[in-house]
């Protein structure tokens, strides 16, 4: 995963917020190993995203081909670190759980 400026693409997950309100922006990126692989991985975090958006920062889920994308916005840079922290860990919670049901 790194951070990037990727635009969101296939079914993108999560309400798009005024750039205003949430002038900070990072993107992390997971390759999978194909596509149902990042699809799976894509559906679950997108579960997470009406549960975890609050007042200070926003994200949105999306998977084109092998890559998923998790897009983080916030209003603040400590509101950013807290949801870079929360989606690092949900999307390698994801991605550990698919490669140990393949197991």
């Amino acid at each position: 995963m790194s951070p990037d400026g990727h635009g969101d693409a296939d079914a993108d997950a999560g309400v798009a917020a005024p750039a205003d309100r949430f002038p900070h922006e990072t993107v992390l990126d997971l390759s999978c190993d194909d596509p149902e692989a990042a699809a799976l991985v894509a559906t679950s975090l997108r579960q997470d995203v009406s549960r975890i958006d609050g007042g200070r920062s926003t994200a949105a889920v999306a998977r084109e081909g092998t890559t998923v994308q998790v897009t983080i916005r916030a209003a603040d840079l400590t509101a950013l670190r807290a949801g870079l922290n929360t989606w690092t860990s949900l999307v390698d919670v994801a991605d550990r759980t698919r490669r140990a049901a393949l197991d």
